[in-house]
């Protein structure tokens, strides 16, 4: 897979040698932070960190011998099958492996040569630095890619390092944080190479199943399977201005392809990564999700809600307009429809004291009408997910439904708000798939273990509203309405004519008084 070169001119195959010459010594304020190395990297972002006295053989993040307890958390750790002794310059392969043999694995002439020039060249011995860092106050693993070794590119020494980076973030019950940089897998060592893709994201579930963080910056270049493991993988995903990422490296692209499709803004576009943050904003970008994502993390299932172990539910808003009910079910509506009324911007801000968002569906797109992330409330954490008054789109559904489970696996309650008309029903929303995003959106919220409160703050429009209203904690203000359809498409399906759109409202019974009445909601929020 094609990279570039580490001095921003085009460089050969990820693994090959990259530059035959030293680059020039650039000093990092005035390097592009794209092409830091993984040093510079680690100290844009970190207070301070500490790495292995002796690369990977202490046992500290980045090491081999961090995990050897049994034989199961030996190879999970990165301990080959069949055992064998560690190599005595701590390199992290058993003597004798492949990756220990002249010319690696596949006895490619010339890669024991093209490593020792990277090792000369960039003073690491291996494509990776792993660390355990302080953040802003906060420890994390941190995992710097090393562009200038070969590309950034993985080969088996890498992948046991982040194996190992992977146990001991599990180990102390900490997130990772991945500075991502690379071109791919190594072409050198072939499929030994491609195989710890399978490895990376074997360690990727079990830190996501013990409800530990995983965090990824994503650098110029980050692409092949770097990009589909430790970048895409993360459960936030944030990019430096810039960055090619893509699956495809610059060499392998179809001929003419449009070079936005592989850039961080082009996949902020689409989806696929929650910011693109500046070098100098991010040290504090990372400070603010590492306080917000800050958990013990689960070894086990989490508790049933109710449970003592259980976090305690979000309290609902106060509403933000006057506490009058009203009279009639076309009040309600007119009332809700009323484009002064407050929307979901203004809830947030009088909710939270600070909050960040994630951004898109993973799936290629993103709905700007729902707002999805983290936010602080009196010294906590409370996940959201705010519909903004639109007709909500398919990627707004599968937003939320991914912002509702990684709230869960991280043990952090959640507040919706309910305010749409309905689901977007054009010809492009079905070919995008309302349906299957809507059921994913139920079954988000039927299986999520930490509870959700919901407030409905305007229209709750048939099912593109129930989807994200909590069927035991729905809360409603007085300007809303929840109605099994629009009473002006009642009155049409039911052939009725104009004069009686305002009969069939109240017929519905949709005002907040009557939803109460019905059980629909628990309660009508009242004004502090």
């Amino acid at each position: 897979m094609p990279v570039e070169g580490p001095a921003g001119g085009v460089g050969p195959e990820p693994g090959g040698d990259v530059l035959a010459t030293p680059p020039p010594v650039v000093p990092p304020a005035a390097q592009p932070a794209a092409r830091l190395t993984a040093r510079q990297a680690i100290e844009l972002v970190a207070d301070s960190y500490v790495e292995p006295a002796s690369p990977d053989a202490t046992g500290a993040p980045g090491t081999q011998a961090a995990e050897q307890e049994t034989d199961a958390e030996a190879e999970v750790a990165g301990k080959p099958e069949g055992g064998g002794a560690t190599r005595p310059d701590g390199a992290g392969a058993p003597v004798g492996s492949p990756s220990d043999r002249p010319d690696g694995p596949l006895g490619w002439h010339g890669y024991d040569a093209a490593r020792e020039r990277a090792r000369a060249r960039t003073g690491e011995d291996e494509s990776v630095v792993t660390a355990l860092a302080t953040i802003g106050g906060r420890q994390a693993v941190l995992i710097s890619f090393e562009f200038g070794f070969l590309g950034g590119s993985l080969g088996e020494r890498t992948g046991d390092r982040l194996v190992a980076a992977y146990t001991q973030a599990r180990k102390r019950r900490l997130p990772i944080v991945s500075l991502v940089a690379t071109g791919g897998s190594r072409m050198q060592e072939g499929m030994r190479a491609l195989t710890q893709l399978q490895r990376v994201a074997r360690q990727s579930t079990l830190n996501r199943a013990a409800g530990l963080p995983q965090i990824a910056v994503l650098r110029d270049p980050t692409t092949g399977g770097g990009w589909a493991t430790l970048g895409a993988g993360a459960d936030v995903i944030l990019a430096l201005p810039g960055a090619q990422i893509g699956f495809a490296g610059s060499r392998v692209r179809p001929k003419g392809a449009d070079p936005h499709a592989y850039s961080a803004e082009g996949q902020l576009a689409a989806g696929h990564i929650d910011a693109v943050v500046p070098p100098d904003r991010l040290r504090d970008t990372l400070v603010r999700w590492l306080q917000l994502l800050e958990t013990t993390g689960r070894s086990d299932s989490p508790a049933e809600p109710g449970a003592e172990s259980a976090p305690e539910a979000a309290p609902p808003p106060h509403p933000l307009s006057a506490g009058t009910l009203p009279e009639t079910g076309w009040e309600a509506v007119v009332r809700a429809r009323d484009a002064r009324r407050p929307r979901a911007e203004a809830y947030l801000r009088a909710y939270f004291d600070s909050w960040e968002e994630v951004s898109g569906d993973r799936c290629g797109g993103v709905d700007t009408g729902m707002r999805c992330g983290f936010g602080h409330r009196d010294g906590r954490t409370i996940a959201f997910a705010a519909q903004c008054g639109t007709a909500t789109r398919p990627a707004g559904f599968r937003t939320a439904a991914r912002l509702i489970r990684l709230a869960d696996r991280l043990g952090i309650p959640v507040l919706t708000l309910v305010d749409t008309p309905g689901a977007a029903n054009d010809p492009e929303a079905e070919r995008s798939g309302a349906g299957a995003a809507i059921a994913d959106t139920f079954a988000a919220l039927a299986s999520v273990r930490v509870p959700v409160t919901s407030l409905l703050i305007g229209e709750g429009g048939s099912g593109g509203a129930l989807a994200l209203a909590a069927p035991d904690r729905l809360w409603a203000t007085p300007d809303s309405y929840f109605s099994v359809i629009a009473p002006e498409l009642a009155a049409a399906i039911l052939k009725r004519d104009a004069q009686q759109v305002h009969d069939t409202a109240d017929q519905l019974h949709i005002r907040p008084q009557d939803l109460l009445d019905l059980g629909i909601i628990r309660g009508i929020v009242a004004p502090t």
